[in-house]
């Protein structure tokens, strides 16, 4: 049985962090000038993937090493010198210290997310009829990312361009396979698995307005099940918003929640 404790926290929130970082270095990679960089400081993996990408913040802050004050200069002066806010993903097993010492650099908690894990088992073979899924080659990323922008951006069309240039970046990234689901032949949903020293984050998975409830979003998550199974991962983990619908599917696929994770933000002009 694996226990919630600081050495699951550490590989969980490693995981995260190593995605987040190989994200920002494929984007430097593919756009030079975007100025994406990232690097360790303080134990934390320090993101920077643009003024307004999601991914520019740090990620295990205070769960490898004890904050301290000299610790948060160097990275706030990282972000700040990029003219980019200041954001940390905080484990609870950081513990109350880190916490006060956030509070009194004038830190505000602003999100709270659900950590959620499984142990990983091959899972049994499931009829899927007339569903089929499989990993893309790069033959198909194009596809790939134009059905998952299609299945995001339906409720929020603004974010259309941004999701294609994500989608674009997160299948160059490396140990990074990209999972298309198929209804009678017809591409409806496209999935995202991230692999790291035995750890499976199972990124977000859409599907296409017109061909939802038809078991593409269960096939999915159970071929990169599989996939995890068959490259030697022993732990599966989602993040989501507290109390959202995508908590609640993880916990109905068999996912627990591990624990609560708080986004902390640097007031604007204060240090």
């Amino acid at each position: 049985m694996q226990f919630v404790d600081l050495e699951l926290s550490r590989r969980l929130e490693s995981a995260e962090g190593h995605a987040a970082s190989q994200y920002a270095a494929t984007r430097q990679r593919l756009f030079p000038e975007s100025g994406a960089e990232w690097l360790h400081s303080s134990g934390a993996f320090v993101v920077f993937d643009g003024i307004e990408s999601p991914v520019t913040q740090t990620f295990g802050l205070g769960i490898f090493e004890e904050i301290r004050a000299e610790g948060l200069d160097e990275i706030e002066k990282f972000f700040h010198d990029r003219r980019a806010p200041v954001f940390h993903e905080v484990s609870p097993f950081a513990g109350v210290n880190s916490l006060d010492l956030l509070c009194r650099r004038h830190y505000s908690p602003i999100e709270i997310s659900s950590v959620l894990y499984q142990q990983v088992v091959m899972p049994k073979a499931q009829p899927r009829g007339n569903i089929n899924v499989r990993t893309v080659g790069t033959d198909e990323v194009q596809l790939w990312t134009d059905i998952g922008a299609r299945g995001w951006s339906h409720e929020h069309p603004e974010l259309k361009e941004f999701l294609l240039e994500a989608g674009t970046i997160s299948s160059a990234r490396i140990d990074s396979p990209c999972f298309l689901a198929e209804v009678d032949g017809k591409p409806g949903a496209a999935g995202l698995l991230f692999i790291h020293d035995g750890v499976a984050l199972f990124g977000g998975a859409a599907t296409v307005p017109e061909l939802r409830r038809r078991g593409l979003q269960t096939a999915l998550l159970h071929e990169r099940m599989r996939f995890a199974a068959d490259h030697g991962c022993d732990l599966a983990m989602m993040v989501a918003e507290v109390g959202s619908n995508s908590q609640r599917n993880a916990e109905r696929k068999g996912f627990r929640i591990a624990y609560t994770r708080t986004k902390w933000k640097l007031r604007s002009g204060e240090v």
